[in-house]
């Protein structure tokens, strides 16, 4: 059998498609054409099948060229699910791990695939012979920590593959290592042709203007973690997962071991399927976790920093973004996690808890990816603040939040306005806040038929009081975060007892 049937051959009996076969000529243009040492970049979103793609490439190298090639990747995970995709497209591969220390058969193998920090150890113990490697696949290229191997692969051309073009490190920009960008094929058009999962994003505004700016450019894990840990956030996720993702299996992002932990025991309380996993999870006990994740429907899984890569699991039907972030890549890889389609999936949904949405765009709009690549600085630069994301806040009560309320003459109020009065008429600017209290508790009462009832739906005010009280800050002037999270707690602590008191009354009235 030729060359060319063998790989006709392998082609069809792994059925690659279309633009995966499109994209792979169009990378061997530049291996064929470019110079040996050429330095290239392809962008694919997550789901997309770069793992086939560069498994495919590595084959047909192989098969056209006398030399090897190494396949790097950044987690153990991912070194074990190339190795496999490799062995599917029968290229025999060694996996290089910390377990390696030897090397007595690498000339038996014409590809590697490794962690970075091993690879770079066993270079500098001389252990690997690399003279002859030809092609270097970088899998997760934007993570900076590659860079430092390009020196000992220097006569090799170099793929690196990411779903996101943007570096990790604004001061080491992806167009200072590679010398071009082959863009793949969109989000929308992989949803279009039945390869994604559609995603229904339902954002709810939340106020970031506590959160600080670490280091590395994204939100600080203990600014987060106060926000997110508060009550009233705690309160909003719960209402969330139960209004849209109720009895779905839910992946929850969130920024900090705390925060995590915090919402495993609300859910844990209010009777939901929910177990927690982070980096200090022992390995048994997240095989354990991931495999109770995979065999039940309502599962819930809330997690930190652990799940975004190396992870997958196609029967996740919702994304809750408990979090906010900077990072485009993080954003992308985070709901990355539920577009997986399937023969009875075709949608997933997306709960955005961090206004990422509003920042970064909904994940299945089109992406300038060229002129990020050629233009970070200048991309992340005019990324939303969250000052101006704030601003244009307007709380609309959800239409079917608003049918609940049908018996009420009024359930709207402007605070603003309110406040204009209330000087009007030389009165304290508390008055608006009793007056607010009033009204969502004659609202609460007016349409159910108990005091639990009454209670219960309540709850699902929370975004219309902190609109209220974002409005009513606003008027007073300069107002601390801690002053506007109490008034908030403060609020919700008032409007039971005011439901309680209307109750009596209403109930004294029919007694009479």
């Amino acid at each position: 059998m030729s060359k060319k049937e063998l790989f006709l051959e392998i082609e069809e009996k792994k059925e690659l498609y279309g633009y995966q076969i499109g994209d792979i000529d169009k990378i061997f243009d530049r291996i064929d054409n470019a110079p040996s040492n050429y330095h290239l970049l392809y962008q694919l979103p997550t789901g997309g099948g770069k793992t086939v793609i560069f498994s495919e490439i590595t084959r047909r190298y192989l098969l056209q060229h006398n030399k090897k090639v190494v396949v790097l990747t950044h987690r153990i995970e991912l070194c074990k699910q190339t190795s496999k995709m490799l062995k599917d497209f029968e290229v025999k591969n060694k996996v290089i791990n910390s377990a390696i220390k030897e090397l007595p058969d690498q000339d038996e193998y014409s590809c590697f695939v490794a962690m970075i920090e091993t690879l770079k150890n066993r270079l500098n113990d001389d252990k690997l012979k690399i003279q002859d490697v030809g092609l270097l696949i970088i899998d997760e290229a934007h993570f900076n920590s590659f860079r430092k191997l390009f020196s000992a692969f220097s006569n090799a051309f170099i793929l690196g593959v990411t779903a996101t073009p943007l570096s990790s490190n604004i001061k080491l920009p992806m167009y200072k290592n590679y010398n071009e960008l082959i863009v793949g094929d969109t989000i929308q058009n992989l949803i279009d042709k039945g390869f994604l999962a559609n995603a229904t994003t339902y954002s709810y505004d939340v106020g970031l203007t506590s959160l600080k700016v670490g280091i590395n450019g994204d939100y600080t894990v203990k600014s987060s973690e106060d926000l997110y840990t508060n009550m009233v956030m705690q309160e909003k996720l719960l209402h969330a997962y139960t209004e849209k993702s109720l009895g779905k299996k839910t992946l929850i992002f969130n920024n900090g071991i705390h925060t995590s932990i915090y919402v495993y025991e609300s859910f844990k309380q209010a009777g939901f399927n929910i177990r927690h996993l982070d980096n200090t999870t022992t390995a048994e006990d997240r095989k354990e976790i991931l495999s109770w994740f995979k065999k039940t429907p309502d599962a819930i899984l809330t997690s930190v920093g652990i799940l975004t890569t190396g992870f997958d699991e196609p029967t996740v039907d919702s994304i809750i973004l408990n979090r906010a972030t900077k990072s485009l890549t993080l954003y992308f890889q985070m709901i990355g996690r539920g577009s997986r389609k399937l023969p009875n999936k075709d949608e997933f949904t997306i709960i955005d808890l961090g206004n990422n949405a509003l920042r970064f765009g909904l994940w299945n709009n089109p992406v300038d990816w060229q002129h990020i690549f050629k233009s970070p600085e200048y991309y992340l630069e005019n990324l939303r603040d969250d000052a101006e994301i704030e601003s244009n806040f307007k709380y609309v009560m959800p239409t079917e939040l608003a049918a609940k309320f049908k018996n009420s003459e009024n359930i709207h109020m402007d605070i603003m306005e309110e406040f204009k009065l209330t000087v009007r008429a030389n009165l304290k600017a508390k008055t608006i806040i009793d007056k607010s209290l009033d009204q969502h508790a004659r609202m609460c009462v007016e349409n159910t038929i108990d005091l639990v009832s009454a209670r219960r739906l309540s709850k699902e005010l929370i975004d219309d009081i902190e609109f209220r009280i974002k409005q009513y800050c606003s008027c007073l002037g300069n107002v601390s975060k801690n002053y506007r999270s109490w008034l908030i707690e403060d609020y919700i602590t008032r409007l039971t007892v005011a439901i309680g008191k209307i109750y009596r009354i209403k109930l004294l009235s029919e007694l009479d």
